[in-house]
C-alpha cells in the first residue's frame, strides 16, 4: 500500500541531511469528500481513517511527526522540546529524527533548513499568518545567519485563483507597502498572489534562495482537485502534509 502514496519531492539544493515530503490528497482511506489520503484529525474525518493514513505515511518517517493545533497565528515552537497538538503556526529543530509538520489545503506551506544541515523549520502560512509575520517569526527563530538558509514553498492556492476583498489587500500593504504589487483587480475584488508575497518577506529578511511556488511549479491546490485539497474551493475536505527534518 505504500507505493500507492503520491508525494512531491521538494526539488531545492539541500544538504543530503536534510529530508523533506509533501503529500497530496492520494493514496489513503478516507471517504468522500476527504478522499483519500486525509491526515487532518481536525476536519470531522473518520478518526480510525485518519489514523490509518498517517500509518500509512510513518513508513517514510524517522519518528511520528510533532503535529501542532495550527491557529493562524504567528508562534514557532522547538518541535524537540514540545508535545504534540501544542498551539503553533510553526515549528523548527535542530535534532536529528524529529519531525517539523505543518497541515494545509489552500494555505501556503513553507519549508526552511539552512545550507549546512543544522536546523529545519515547516510553517504554516495562512493568509493571517503570513499577513502577520509567522514566516518572519520562524526565520528569526532558526539559529543561523538568515543568507545561509533556503526556503521552498509548497502547494497552495493560485494567484488567479486567491480572491479577496479589498480589507485584505489593505492589510497587506499596511504591513509592507511593496505588497501592492501582489494584487491584480479583478471585478469590485482582487487576485492575491500569497507566493509572491511570501518571496518578498523572505527576500527582506535576507533569505534570497527560495524554491518551489507557483513561478516554478504547477501548485494551485484550488485548480488542481485531483492531487490536492483546496478548503475554499471545496469547503468540507482533507489536509496534506509538508515535512522535514535531519536525518541522522
Amino acid at each position: 500500500m505504500m507505493s500507492q502514496l503520491d508525494f512531491i519531492i521538494p526539488n531545492w539544493p539541500v544538504p543530503a541531511n536534510v529530508v523533506a515530503l509533501q503529500t497530496t490528497r492520494l493514496g489513503g482511506v478516507s471517504g468522500a469528500p476527504y478522499a483519500s489520503l486525509n491526515l487532518g484529525a481536525h476536519v470531522n474525518d473518520d478518526p480510525i481513517a485518519v489514523a490509518k493514513n498517517r500509518q500509512l505515511l510513518s513508513p517514510y518517517l524517522p519518528n511520528e511527526p510533532v503535529w501542532v493545533n495550527q491557529v493562524h497565528g504567528i508562534e514557532v515552537i522547538d518541535a524537540a522540546q514540545s508535545a504534540c497538538l501544542q498551539n503553533a503556526d510553526a515549528s523548527f529543530t535542530t535534532k536529528p529524527n524529529v519531525v517539523c509538520v505543518t497541515m494545509t489545503a489552500d494555505c501556503l506551506p513553507v519549508l526552511l533548513c539552512d545550507k549546512a544541515g543544522t536546523v529545519v523549520a515547516a510553517v504554516h502560512a495562512g493568509w493571517r499568518g503570513l499577513c502577520d509575520g509567522v514566516i518572519e517569526a520562524a526565520v528569526n527563530k532558526l539559529p543561523v545567519e538568515h543568507s545561509e538558509i533556503l526556503a521552498w514553498l509548497g502547494p497552495a492556492i493560485g494567484p488567479n485563483a486567491f480572491e479577496v476583498g479589498s480589507e485584505v489587500r489593505a492589510q497587506f500593504i499596511a504591513k509592507d507597502a511593496q505588497a501592492a504589487s501582489a494584487f491584480q483587480t479583478n471585478g469590485n475584488k482582487w487576485l492575491g498572489d500569497i507566493y509572491q508575497i511570501a518571496r518578498q518577506r523572505l527576500s527582506y529578511l535576507g533569505v534570497t534562495q527560495i524554491y518551489g511556488g507557483s513561478v516554478n511549479e504547477d501548485f494551485c491546490t484550488y485548480t488542481d482537485a485531483t492531487r490536492f485539497y483546496s478548503f475554499r474551493r471545496d469547503d468540507v475536505t482533507g489536509r496534506m502534509a509538508s515535512l522535514i527534518w535531519l536525518a541522522s
